[in-house]
């Protein structure tokens, strides 16, 4: 996980913030994210009913795997100096591209997409997340995911000399 300091984000855009670890989608954890949502479609949680349709077995939930982001942004995403909170902004953009079938190994490749400074002391970054499959061309799952970070006042410093630099070069 890379640490930056505030005036550095810019440098990130469009960069790979890294990779996280394989995640197995087992059978159980399925089964307990419909039991938590009340999403009891038969292609999560019955095997034999899910194995006569095209998918060939039980697949995750779609948000079951949208819901995994937190955990990888943990293992993979960037560590701003200063924050004092981050809390999730929300999605731009969700698409669930492949089924994620029971039993498969998943994990969340990040890029950071996009950079907004809401004051001197709150920034919204844009996560570009793919979920890929292991063995897999397709991707499970992108999002353009929003987190908004409050930083500390020395944080906040930071930023503000960062943004009279970019008024000076104008």
């Amino acid at each position: 996980m890379p640490i930056v300091v505030p005036s550095e984000l810019d440098d990130w855009i469009d960069r790979e913030i890294g990779v996280s670890g394989w995640t197995t989608i087992a059978q159980e954890r399925i089964d307990a994210f419909a039991q938590v949502t009340e999403d009891w479609q038969f292609i999560h949680v019955d095997p034999d009913k899910a194995r006569e349709s095209f998918f060939g077995g039980t697949i995750a939930h779609g948000f079951l795997t949208l819901s995994l982001l937190s955990k990888f942004a943990f293992e993979a995403g960037i560590e701003v100096k200063g924050t004092r909170l981050a809390i999730n902004y929300g999605f731009d953009k969700v698409r669930m591209l492949s089924p994620v079938p029971s039993r498969s190994r998943i994990r969340g490749r990040l890029v950071l997409g996009s950079l907004d400074w809401k004051s001197p002391s709150r920034v919204l970054l844009g996560y570009d997340t793919i979920v890929e499959i292991e063995g897999s061309d397709k991707p499970a799952l992108f999002a353009h995911w929003l987190c908004m970070l409050e930083l500390e006042s020395h944080a906040t410093a930071c930023s503000i000399l960062m943004q009279h630099d970019e008024l000076a070069r104008q």
